[in-house]
């Protein structure tokens, strides 16, 4: 069981999570450097340390095999997916309305999604708490069952991004008996299946199912 804390440093903390866990192209090999010189700056140990083993870890890497083992962890299957609602949602219409909410969300804080990637996806939800910390714990705790279900699958999968989601889901208020309980029934049955593809989600100026892009802000 990991301990449960919010810090004055969580921003930051969100900030190089959402370097740490984006596809290791050379554009974030290449901020590596920078999420170094930001770490003395984590107040916590134990997730200072988490997140500077996964920056060792790709640092120590060939690039292409850096960005083989990223493809492996996420990419083959969808235990392990990038896409928060996915877990809760499956392909269903629930999932494309959770989409547009999360749109909604970062709208309303000031932000634009970038088009090309969907809202769910962590590494972006991430950049959205670093730069409206309200807005972002709150969806952040509306997508927890996502984040916990990929922490025990990555733990499961002995990937050392597993820290990340540690660090991530330790700033996050402890759970309750039935939150746990949901969570232990989505991790045996899986998420629903209602509808399989694209169509239910809507077109894609709604749900920003273009290719994957960049994403709208730099960091950390």
């Amino acid at each position: 069981m990991i301990r449960r804390r919010a810090a004055a440093d969580t921003p930051l903390v969100h900030r190089i999570a959402s370097v740490l866990l984006r596809y290791p192209d050379e554009t974030v090999l290449g901020r590596l450097d920078d999420v170094t010189a930001a770490l003395p700056a984590v107040a916590d140990r134990a997730d200072r340390a988490r997140l500077a083993a996964v920056c060792d870890h790709l640092s120590g890497l060939p690039p292409t095999e850096a960005a083989q083992r990223y493809v492996e962890t996420f990419d083959h299957t969808r235990r392990r997916s990038m896409h928060l609602t996915y877990y809760r949602h499956g392909d269903t219409r629930a999932r494309g309305m959770a989409l547009l909410a999360l749109k909604h969300a970062y709208r309303q804080a000031g932000h634009e999604p970038p088009a090309g990637e969907l809202p769910d996806f962590l590494p972006l939800v991430l950049e959205f708490a670093a730069l409206s910390p309200g807005p972002g714990h709150r969806v952040l705790s509306q997508c927890r069952a996502g984040l916990e279900l990929l922490r025990l699958a990555l733990h499961e999968h002995s990937s050392p991004y597993a820290g990340v989601l540690d660090a991530l889901c330790g700033r996050l208020p402890a759970p309750g008996r039935a939150e746990r309980d949901a969570w232990r029934r989505l991790a045996a049955e899986g998420p629903p299946g209602e509808e399989v593809g694209l169509e239910p989600f809507g077109p894609p100026e709604q749900t920003g199912l273009e290719p994957r892009g960049a994403s709208a802000k730099e960091g950390p």
